[in-house]
């Protein structure tokens, strides 16, 4: 086990610990001073600020290679965070997630995405969201590595209580959940040269792909959902250097003829530009 896959675990490890601690700090009085309680918490957070530290200075000193992609999507989409305005997009270098864009579907037509509420309605029904169930496509041809869908679409976060739920409660136990409690739905794809492809939140029920499976470009692979930690059916997806969310660092992209589009930049994508192609490649 590396460096990197220990780190991740002793993080994992003490966050768990510390909300445990809260979970059975509501009903009995612990047997130490309270402000040890967060020592857990603030170990995972040392343990975090030092990854990303490091993450940060491997960047500036050997920055990776875009890699160049078709969209995984078509149609009329807007970015949400993308890796044109921040690095981390996220805010994160965790789950590899350093070049990570969310995207939102606009349509030209028909209903329009519902703009966020401060109070009321608290949550929305997915099925408002023109994104939800929309296709997700293979970015180049590969290898399906991993493929889940078993996890429900839960109502969007789609007022300030939502969010706040959101963030302080549905947040955390996520946290403890895991990864994949994270991304939600998702599929991994092995572009091969060490690179693999990541699409998060996918909508539950919705695969047209198995693990093992070899998929051409604008090949079908499943649906776009509200799984995992997500405020509203939108798209996640990012580039890494290994399958495995918890070592894996992000790989740059950029999407043919489309490039890396900021956050609220609109970009359409037309049917034929997911025309079957078996390659990718790195940008100079």
């Amino acid at each position: 086990m590396d460096r990197r896959k220990i780190a991740v675990k002793a993080q994992y490890a003490l966050w768990v610990v510390f909300f445990a601690q809260v979970a059975v700090g509501f009903f009995v009085k612990l047997p130490y001073n309270y402000w040890l309680s967060w020592l857990p918490a603030l170990g995972a957070m040392v343990i975090g600020l030092v990854g990303a530290r490091s993450a940060r200075q491997r960047i500036e000193t050997r920055p990776p290679a875009p890699v160049a992609v078709v969209p995984p999507v078509t149609g009329r989409w807007s970015a949400v965070n993308s890796p044109a305005d921040k690095v981390p997009s996220h805010g994160t270098h965790s789950l590899a997630q350093t070049y990570a864009i969310d995207i939102v579907a606009e349509p030209e037509s028909g209903p329009t995405r519902p703009a966020p509420v401060w109070f009321w309605p608290v949550a929305r029904r997915n099925r408002d969201y023109p994104a939800f169930g929309a296709p997700l496509y293979a970015v180049a041809g590969g290898t399906v590595i991993h493929a889940e869908d078993g996890q429900r679409d839960h109502l969007s976060r789609s007022s300030l209580a939502g969010v706040l739920y959101f963030w302080l409660i549905e947040g955390a136990c996520r946290i403890v959940g895991g990864s994949r409690r994270i991304v939600g739905n998702h599929i991994v794809l092995d572009l091969g040269d060490g690179t693999y492809a990541l699409y998060g939140h996918v909508q539950r029920g919705s695969l047209r792909v198995r693990p093992g499976d070899e998929v051409e470009t604008g090949q079908l692979l499943g649906l776009c959902g509200n799984s995992g930690n997500s405020t509203e059916p939108h798209v996640h997806f990012q580039l890494m250097d290994g399958p495995d969310l918890e070592t894996a660092r992000g790989i740059p992209f950029s999407w043919h003829g489309v490039g890396v589009p900021a956050a609220g930049e609109g970009f359409t994508v037309g049917a034929d530009t997911a025309a079957p192609a078996r390659s990718h490649h790195r940008c100079q």
